[in-house]
Order: C-alpha cells, then structure tokens, then sequence
C-alpha cells in the first residue's frame, strides 16, 4: 500500500475516535446531570469549566504545532483525552468532575488543531479534496458513539463501565495508527506568532467557526436534555443520532458539492438549513418533528468546518498550522461556550426558547460569508 494511503488511514483512525469520545461524553450528559442533581443553570455552570479550559490552551496548542511535528503533541493529547473520559465516568465528587472536564476541553483543544494540521499535509499529496472525507469520519465516530451509549441505557450498564470500555479501546487504537503518521511536517517559515492587529481574513474565518461551533456545542450538549425533558422520552439519544447521521452523510459528499457548487454558495445553504431546522426544533416539540428539525440542522453544519479550514489555507499571514490554531480558538471557544449560554437562557426562559441562540448562529453566516468573499476579491 502507498505510503499516502497509510498516512490517510491512519489519519482516518484519530478523527473517528475523537468523534466517538466526543459524543460518547455529550450523549451521557443527562446522565450527569442526573447523577449529580444539577438544573439546568448548574449544568451550564459546569460546562463553562470546558470553555475556560480551551482559552487557557490557546497559547499551548499554538505553540506546540509550531515547535514540534504536529503528531507528537496529537498522541499525547489523545492519551490524556481518554484518560479524562475514564475519569468523567468515575468521578464520585463534583471537584473530581470538574477537574476531569478541564483536562478533556484542554486534549481536545490540542487535538483538534494537530489532526487538521495533519489534515491539510495529507491533502496536499492527492489531487483530489479530502478533507471533508476527514470530518466525515469524526461525524461517523459520533454516530457510533451514540449508539455505543444508546446500547448501554438499553442495557442499564453504568456510564462508568460505558466509559472505561471506550477508553481502553480508543487508547489501544491509537498505538496501532501512529507510525504510520505523517512526519516531519513542522513548518519553517512563519511558524512564530506575533501580537498586533489582528489579521482581517483570519479574524472572519475565526468568526465563522465560532459561529459554527455555538450550534454543533449546544446540540451536542442539549440535545439529549431537550429529548429527555421536553419531548418527555426515555431514551433521549435519538435527536442526537440523527443529528450524527446526518452530519455524516453530508460530509462524505461535501468535497463534491464544493466542487459542484462552490463554497461561497454552500455556507449561504448551510445557513438556511440550521435556521429551518432550529425553527423546527423551538416551535414543534414534538417527537417526529423535532427529529426532522435536528436532521436538517445536521445537513446545515455538517460542511461549515471543512469549508471554512480550506479557506484557512488562502491565508497567508502565518504557516497553515497557526491558521489553524488561531481559526480554532474561535471554535473551541464558540463549542464550549454555547452550552453554558443556553443552560443560563434555559433556566429562565424554557429549553425551547433558548434554542433561539443557535438560529441566530445560523443567521450570522449570511453576513459573514459576504465579508470573507468581498475581502478575498479586494485583496
């Protein structure tokens, strides 16, 4: 087998297990929530814990993509992020909780820089896009995740034995994939970042993401609740599944649509998909509806990350590894904090009205996307 080819299974493996982490933690929230007696306004303060975790790494994950090969820092991430996995599922003490959340934002926030790092080295080997195929895998790694967890409520199994199955398998995993790994992908030339006015175009991209990431952060995290506590169903995974799936299936052909249509025109579509859906979602809480809502909300977001780290390779300020780590502290942040958001507006104002949130997030791509398309002609 080619080299490439490796490289790119390998790759594959680290974005499917981070996906099925990912969901594995957000499909047990009401699980959590449940364990440790919270309401919604102290779920969202709980959550704000991952927000500030992500800021703090900023500076590391930045710096780490700049001085090393990006998959050395990306296991060690990965290693710490199951551990922290294993840790959320055995935590008795709130303390012991938030300590395990802090660490988990902090290995995905490396994580998510150095695999698309990693991402944008593969696809420069192939001619034809890729990386939407990438994001495609972590939306499948979040399908299995869900019916991992959907699995283990019908089979009443303790999220800690849920928990501690998915570490030990994800960290085996890991291991196998890593030498075949690219490397020696460090960048030598404007790998150092320097403050002062921030760079227009990234600042937009940034923007975008974070936009992006308020409306996968808040479904993630409130689906599941919103199923549990709204619609009123036992086993509240199945808005989240279908979320997944349909992500999923939008991703494996965005490369296509790309190519067909255009990015400037898909992030318009995108946008219209996640306010219809989100609509859906406030105004119909009923079971049937509600999923068609999250279905097409799922169409809508699924293209918004790979569009937008493709665009984050027209820039040319910094090496395409601090683009990606400056266009991914707006994500991180906009992931973690619309959670917490919609917790606060929840306790006040009704689960259902605080999804209004994630409708005006959809909106803002309207605007936004003419500013990135306008500042690209003129320059």
């Amino acid at each position: 087998m080619q080299e490439r080819s490796l490289q790119r299974i390998s790759l594959s493996v680290y974005f499917l297990l981070s996906g099925i982490c990912f969901s594995s933690w957000a499909s047990r929230i009401p699980t959590i929530k449940d364990k440790f007696l919270l309401n919604e306004q102290e779920l969202g303060s709980l959550l704000m814990v991952m927000p500030v975790s992500a800021i703090i790494g900023i500076p590391l994950s930045g710096w780490l993509v700049s001085k090393y090969d990006s998959r050395i820092p990306q296991q060690f991430a990965y290693i710490g992020y199951f551990i922290s996995l294993f840790l959320i599922g055995f935590s008795s003490h709130l303390y012991l909780l938030i300590f395990s959340l802090f660490l988990f934002a902090l290995c995905l926030r490396i994580i998510n820089i150095t695999i698309n790092t990693q991402s944008i080295s593969v696809q420069e080997k192939f001619e034809k896009r890729i990386v939407g195929s990438f994001h495609g895998l972590w939306s499948i790694g979040g399908v299995i995740g869900v019916l991992i967890t959907t699995l283990m409520l019908q089979l009443k199994i303790s999220v800690q034995i849920h928990f501690l199955i998915v570490a030990l398998l994800s960290l085996v995993s890991v291991f196998i994939a890593y030498p075949y790994l690219i490397k020696n992908d460090k960048s030598t030339n404007n790998t150092k970042f320097k403050l002062g006015k921030p760079n227009r175009f990234i600042m937009l991209l940034g923007l975008m993401l974070f936009f992006a990431s308020i409306c996968e952060g808040g479904i993630y995290d409130w689906n599941g609740v919103y199923f549990k506590d709204v619609v009123k169903v036992e086993v509240f995974t199945y808005g989240y599944l279908l979320f997944m799936i349909c992500m999923s299936a939008s991703r494996f052909i965005i490369d296509k649509l790309m190519e067909r249509f255009g990015i400037k025109k898909l992030y318009y579509f995108s946008a219209v998909l996640i306010m219809s859906g989100m609509s859906v979602v406030v105004l119909f809480p009923v079971f049937w509806i509600a999923l068609i809502g999250f279905c097409l909300t799922g169409f809508g977001v699924a293209s918004l990350f790979p569009m937008t780290f493709i665009m984050a390779g027209k820039a040319k300020k910094y090496a395409t590894g601090i683009v990606i780590a400056i266009v991914g502290t707006y994500a991180t942040v906009g992931m973690f904090l619309g959670p917490p958001l919609i917790g606060y507006l929840a306790e006040y104002f009704g689960l259902q009205r605080a999804f209004i949130v994630l409708i005006i997030g959809g909106f803002m791509y309207i605007p936004l996307t003419r500013a990135v398309f306008k500042h690209l002609k003129e320059r």
